[in-house]
């Protein structure tokens, strides 16, 4: 059975950082793209950054340049790195393994304050 759990999400101002995880289990971690999504209130899901098995990059035009996405495949982590965070980064962040379907974690809240 496929888990993602997110963890290192919370309340944090305009300028700060957070750096949020995703422990996998139940998969074999290194052949899984691994991506992280958010949704705002009101508005739809959209992904954020996704990290392949091979370990390339892609980001959203709107996180570009402020957060960055890493894997351990050693502990079956992803993390994303989240720095001068601006109040429309507020959102519910899933972590995500994608390969032939998308598995998703429970989300982690992240609110910044202006």
């Amino acid at each position: 059975q496929v888990q993602l759990v997110e963890s290192g999400g919370g309340l944090v101002q305009a300028g700060d950082s957070l750096r949020l995880s995703c422990a996998a289990s139940g998969i074999i971690f290194n052949i899984y793209a691994m991506a992280w999504y958010r949704q705002a209130p009101g508005k739809q899901r959209e992904l954020v950054a996704i990290i392949t098995s091979a370990g390339s990059t892609n980001y959203a035009d709107s996180v570009k340049g402020r957060f960055t996405i890493s894997r351990d495949n050693a502990k079956n982590t992803v993390f994303l790195q989240m720095d001068n965070l601006k109040p429309d980064d507020t959102a519910v962040y899933y972590c995500a393994a994608q390969r032939l379907r998308t598995t998703w974690g429970q989300g982690t809240q992240v609110t910044v304050s202006s």
